[in-house]
């Protein structure tokens, strides 16, 4: 394996520097639109009259950057041709998605609500792999022009991680489908047309087969948003949805009957190491600006720097940077040589760690600033509030690590689920 950046994605991470510097910076400079960044974050983005929902003018504001990025043609870098895109690989999304986290917060990389000017599209790439005709005709223009999404309902209030114990359930009634139950953690369902819902459909709770996923409409008779979740780091879209009776046609299911979960577990790969990592990129932003600063900040006489209380933790981290970096690239290059679920041992060391590294990263930073760190003049309490959710909601830590060792010891294998085709 050859370590060096491919030449077309450094040429493309070249252009998307200069596009940050000649189009995204401005904008982030006018209007006032940097109140989305400073110490008065949480009030800018969050509507406290409207649930914790995120402010109705900063998401206006991060769907104008994507239509910027969308014309300039970097938006569809990991979309099929035909769909304007680049068909770009998962180890170039992976690169690209460092690259603009170690940035830092700005309109051009947002993590809190998944804003990048190169877009991680699921929704449009399980429609191109899994959508029949029908629903592709339907759907794909919509989803890559932001016209029209759909959120995941995945996750119950009685079950989080284990989404093999599913209560809601769908029953077929001629050529529909009656389904009940509820939803939890149902991310971006505020502004999202339809809710993919993942229902039993058959067998029995602990089969990951018999669940069917269902394209429904939010304005479906008995779907009720019953409350937002507000956390750690506000705003919030994460909604609680119950489903009483709800009708869904035949014709709305997405993937096949019952290989619902499946199908959404192959984009978990992919989506999971670009996510790593992004968390990577953040956790090297944290160390650049403590090293920056260390050597900047001069107290009793001396730079921070020649203290090796200041040295040594950063030198941990950086080590762990290089290494994670190293497990990162050659995983998104299987993925790309071998499918995604070739790696999906690899995927999970990657997620746990990148996303605890990047909280240990942000803890550090706010104490090598000390006082300031601390303070929201600086974004590493942001990044840490932020960060810390991954530890959970991606997949929590400790259930990426009992996937690794189900591999380890010979309980999982590595290959494609049932009825699953490998891209």
């Amino acid at each position: 394996m050859n370590f060096d950046i491919p030449e077309d994605i450094q040429k493309l991470l070249n252009q998307l520097d200069q596009f940050i510097e000649d189009v995204i910076k401005p904008l982030e400079q006018q209007d006032d639109n940097i109140r989305f960044f400073d110490h008065r974050r949480e009030d800018a983005r969050t509507d406290w009259e409207r649930g914790g929902l995120p402010n109705e003018e900063w998401e206006q504001l991060l769907h104008k950057v994507k239509r910027l990025a969308d014309e300039a043609g970097f938006y569809r870098y990991p979309f099929p041709k035909e769909f304007g895109g680049m068909e770009g690989s998962n180890l170039g999304m992976a690169i690209i998605r460092e690259h603009l986290a170690a940035k830092g917060l700005g309109l051009h990389n947002d993590l809190q609500n998944e804003h990048s000017i190169v877009g991680n599209n699921v929704g449009l790439l399980l429609m191109l792999n899994y959508g029949t005709e029908e629903q592709k005709a339907e759907w794909v223009d919509d989803l890559a022009e932001g016209r029209r999404g759909f959120a995941f309902g995945i996750t119950e209030p009685a079950h989080g991680s284990d989404a093999t114990h599913m209560e809601t359930y769908a029953e077929r009634d001629g050529d529909e489908w009656v389904i009940n139950g509820a939803k939890t953690w149902n991310t971006g369902i505020h502004k999202a047309q339809y809710d993919l819902v993942m229902a039993r459909t058959s067998g029995k709770p602990g089969d990951a087969e018999g669940i069917t996923a269902f394209l429904t409409p939010m304005n479906s008779e008995g779907l009720k948003i019953e409350e937002y979740l507000w956390t750690f780091n506000m705003p919030t879209d994460h909604g609680t949805v119950s489903f009483k009776n709800v009708r869904v046609p035949h014709a709305n299911i997405f993937g096949g009957e019952g290989r619902g979960l499946q199908i959404v577990q192959h984009f978990f790969n992919e989506n999971r190491i670009r996510q790593a990592a992004s968390s990577l990129g953040a956790a090297q932003f944290c160390i650049d600006e403590s090293v920056k600063y260390a050597m900047e900040r001069k107290p009793f006489g001396k730079p921070l720097s020649t203290n090796q209380g200041i040295q040594f933790p950063l030198v941990e981290l950086q080590t762990q940077c290089e290494m994670l970096r190293a497990l990162i690239h050659k995983t998104a290059w299987l993925m790309d040589r071998d499918g995604p679920f070739s790696v999906s041992d690899k995927v999970s060391m990657c997620n746990y760690w990148s996303n605890r590294l990047c909280c240990e990263a942000a803890d550090r930073a706010m104490q090598v600033h000390g006082g300031l760190g601390y303070s929201r003049h600086k974004p590493f309490e942001h990044i840490y509030r932020h960060h810390r959710r991954y530890r959970i909601t991606e997949g929590a830590e400790e259930i990426q690590m009992r996937r690794v060792a189900g591999y380890m010891f010979g309980y999982m294998k590595q290959r494609a689920p049932k009825g699953v085709k490998e891209s």
